[in-house]
């Protein structure tokens, strides 16, 4: 059985009703994932606004800063997580983001370079969390990988030469590195190492993680009050890639379920339905 959607024929694909629920939600989340229209109501004006006006040595603090975080989070999702179970759920890990946003509100973008890392952190441990909820082993590597992973998905919905890139288009962008890296993932010393496809692995991340926290920065700068802005600023923050991973790790356990190709099609028809993304 086919029918056609989007100019497109796609074969029909029979899904739990609750499977078929859970991946609907996915979808409009995955394909709206902004945090500007969020962080703009906190702030009180448009983020996009605040952060095309950021000194260009700002915006490449911000961007250097945020591959650094990576990379710290890099070598925590490879090997610190594994074999452990983590503790603290959603409302644990948005209180412990309000109080480190809280330090970045008062000191601003001078204190982001103490904020972003332990923030990066907390996040990665939220979403290792939400992976062994989802049914991932946090002592394969992969896993991790995919919990890192979430710090793209929760970038802006198109890439840097403006094209759109929807949730399976940014997977397949880095699904090569994450072969790679997994690969090596055993020999800690030669993931240590500045190897070319690790380099090009955070790079593609920290493209797309630098232009999120570029808005948060300026969302900060602009917010009313100073520490209880910022650490408004940064639940919402975490609470964005959060609610990312849910739909990331959702979609993970139903291509274990159905298979990659299956939940694929489903995606692309209920991408296409109407209210789907509204």
């Amino acid at each position: 059985m086919s029918f056609t959607l989007c100019g497109r024929e796609l074969s029909a694909v029979f899904f739990s009703d609750s499977d078929r629920e859970a991946l609907a939600a996915a979808v409009g989340r995955l394909e709206s994932p902004s945090l500007a229209g969020r962080l703009a109501a906190l702030a009180g004006k448009p983020v996009g606004l605040a952060e095309r006006a950021l000194p260009a040595a700002a915006s490449a603090a911000v961007a250097r800063l945020a591959k650094q975080a990576l990379e710290r989070a890099l070598d925590l999702a490879l090997f610190s997580l594994r074999n452990r179970r983590i503790a603290g759920g959603r409302k644990f890990h948005s209180g412990l983001a309000c109080t480190v946003g809280a330090i970045g509100g008062a000191f601003g973008l001078a204190a982001l370079a103490v904020e972003l890392p332990v923030s990066t952190t907390i996040m990665l441990r939220a979403i290792a969390a939400i992976a062994q909820e989802e049914g991932e082993d946090l002592a394969d590597p992969r896993t991790g990988l995919a919990c890192l992973e979430v710090f793209a998905l929760g970038g802006p919905a198109s890439d840097e030469t403006g094209a759109e890139a929807d949730y399976f288009a940014v997977r397949a962008m880095f699904a090569r590195g994450l072969v790679e890296i997994a690969d090596f993932a055993i020999d800690k010393g030669a993931i240590g190492e500045s190897a070319p496809f690790l380099a090009r692995f955070l790079t593609q991340i920290a493209s797309r993680f630098g232009v999120v926290v570029s808005e948060k920065v300026a969302a900060q700068a602009v917010a009313v009050v100073g520490a209880v802005g910022g650490a408004a600023v940064n639940l919402a923050f975490i609470e964005h890639f959060q609610e990312v991973a849910r739909c990331h790790f959702t979609i993970r356990r139903l291509e274990r379920v159905y298979g990659v190709d299956m939940v694929r099609t489903e995606y692309d028809r209920l991408k296409c339905e109407p209210g789907t993304l509204a």
